[in-house]
């Protein structure tokens, strides 16, 4: 099988996979179920108190439920606005890592060659890390916060645990981290070559290297050498008879 099919169905594979842990991801936000707690009053009544990002609720045995959203958003805690912020992230950018990767794909064929291609691939592969380390920080954030107020003995509020959102985020931030990793990969193997290794590099001769150092000439000689490199070293030994000059004055009468 050639290597271009195999990264085709490797790409394949990573969005579905990344495509699943971003649908995995959006499913938590509407869902209730964050923190959960179960208080039993009565014998034959028991209440359920749950809550997400956005409201609270409560429901008992009887089947009545009812949910409140939370009053004030300037009086909510800085870690619930920072849990909403990365999860609105997660997705937006989970969004934008799939256009990314559908264009790229080998299988699509939407964009132009194929170092544009992994290039664009490599970008969807990126986006797709940023939106699992969001979601990942954002349950394991949430889960933290819980585990230490349920095991905090000076904590006298209504303690909760973990619900099923939260490992359900968690699965989605598990493939969304593994499928972007595959993608970045394979796709910036082939489309950000290293320059060091496959650019061509000029052999150097013979006549480059003896005239870059036979006429290089000091800062301060303003002399022009236009001979041969061979000529003055050859003939070094040799003394180099200086021609003469004759000068004289000449009057106007040795002509006559």
């Amino acid at each position: 099988m050639e290597y271009r099919i195999v990264v085709m169905y490797t790409e394949i594979g990573c969005f579905v996979s990344c495509l699943c842990g971003w649908i995995l991801v959006c499913s938590t936000l509407p869902t209730e179920y964050w923190t959960f707690s179960e208080v039993g009053s009565i014998v034959l009544t028991t209440s359920n108190y749950y809550s997400n990002l956005w409201r609270d609720c409560i429901s008992d045995t009887t089947g009545v439920s009812d949910c409140k959203d939370y009053p004030s958003m300037l009086a909510l805690p800085a870690f619930l606005h920072a849990c909403r912020a990365l999860a609105v992230c997660a997705v937006i950018t989970g969004f934008f890592g799939g256009v990314l990767t559908l264009i790229g794909m080998k299988c699509t064929k939407i964009g132009g060659s194929e170092i544009a291609n992994a290039r664009v691939t490599f970008a969807g592969g990126i986006t797709y890390l940023v939106s699992g380390f969001c979601g990942m920080i954002t349950y394991s954030w949430w889960a933290n916060r819980v585990i230490t107020e349920f095991l905090d003995p000076n904590f006298r509020a209504q303690k909760f645990e973990l619900g099923a959102a939260v490992f359900i985020g968690w699965g989605g931030s598990i493939l969304l981290l593994s499928g972007g990793t595959v993608l970045i990969y394979f796709s910036g193997k082939e489309g950000l070559p290293s320059g060091s290794s496959n650019r061509p590099r000029r052999p150097a001769t013979y006549a480059t290297a003896r005239t870059r150092k036979t006429y290089m000439l000091p800062p301060t000689s303003s002399r022009v050498t236009l001979g041969p490199p061979l000529f003055y070293e050859g003939r070094r030994s040799r003394p180099s008879r200086a021609p003469t000059k004759t000068t004289g004055t000449f009057n106007r009468d040795d002509f006559v």
